[in-house]
């Protein structure tokens, strides 16, 4: 052994090992496969910047970059039963709710909150498919419930972004329950004179299409996102025929009339700033949000000199 060895070897290896590379720094596009610079999608809403196909986006990020400066409160939602049917299967459903809490960092499935969107003050909900699949459960049935009593308390307009594969298995007909409640929900706010928008987001399928997603005054929906009740696979064997092209997306449903537009992520708040405005008979929102300029005195006029007497 020498001081090539001991020391020269191990500098130059150390030099030249290879670091290691965080795998939360990329995402890999679903639809064209291109790996995306995780500040990069961040800052575009995780909308890839190849394709424009829209990822997933979890409602905390939604409303930072909906509410004006990214500031909105929590509006706090009912805690329901823990567990009330003592479900199992492979686990039991408290875990399953543990790992999600934990994998989310979130409490359940919807967040609701209040707060201004260029400068138009509103309520909104939105589902965190993340979180046991968007799933309906008792807890949604609250929030939604919250977030309509919270939006006729103060009048406000109900924003509602939907993202989910249907009911909670694991509540069994409670979880069920939920269509006929946030239907109700819905009525609240009609009966009240306010408007309700729901933004569908991909996935939006299952008992959420047969309840308060597909209940809104104006049904917005963001680009190529899966929206329907059954599974094309079960429709195709149900009437045996082959679906067309673009069955249950969101170009589709637009086009046969149930949709009111298709929204790129970016537009959505200037577009819900628009119809909000129109369905509340408000101005139209200042871009840039510029201060309404202060009303200058009238200015005094000088004394006009006496005349000479005569």
């Amino acid at each position: 052994m020498n001081w090539i060895t001991n020391y020269v070897r191990p500098t130059i290896n150390s030099l030249f090992s290879r670091r290691e590379v965080p795998d939360n720094l990329w995402s890999k596009c679903p639809e064209c496969g291109t790996m995306l610079f995780h500040r990069e999608l961040s800052d575009n809403l995780n909308v890839c910047t190849n394709c424009d196909h829209h990822l997933a986006i979890t409602p905390r990020d939604r409303f930072a970059a909906l509410f004006d400066g990214g500031v909105f409160t929590e509006v706090k939602v009912p805690d329901p039963i823990a567990d009330p049917l003592h479900f199992r299967d492979q686990k039991k459903y408290p875990d399953r709710m543990k790992a999600a809490q934990k994998a989310t960092g979130e409490k359940e499935a919807m967040l609701v909150v209040e707060g201004e969107m260029n400068r138009t003050p509103i309520v909104a909900a939105a589902q965190n498919f993340a979180f046991m699949g968007g799933s309906m459960s008792m807890y949604v049935g609250n929030a939604i419930i919250a977030g309509a009593e919270r939006a006729v308390k103060l009048k406000r307009p109900f924003v509602l972004f939907s993202s989910a594969g249907g009911a909670r298995m694991q509540e069994g007909i409670l979880g069920l329950m939920q269509m006929p409640r946030t239907t109700i929900a819905v009525e609240m706010l009609k009966d009240a004179g306010l408007p309700y928008i729901v933004v569908l987001t991909h996935p939006t399928t299952g008992g959420v299409t047969a309840s308060y997603a597909m209940l809104g005054d104006v049904q917005l929906a963001e680009p190529n996102a899966l929206i329907g009740f059954a599974g094309a696979r079960v429709i195709e064997q149900t009437i045996r025929e082959k679906l067309p092209e673009g069955f249950q997306r969101s170009e589709y449903l637009l086009d046969h009339g149930m949709l009111d537009r298709v929204t790129h992520r970016k537009a959505l708040k200037d577009e819900l700033t628009t119809i909000l405005r129109m369905l509340t008979a408000q101005p139209p929102a200042v871009k840039g949000d510029l201060p309404k300029p202060e009303a200058k005195p009238a200015e005094a006029k000088p004394a006009e000199p006496a005349k000479p007497a005569t």
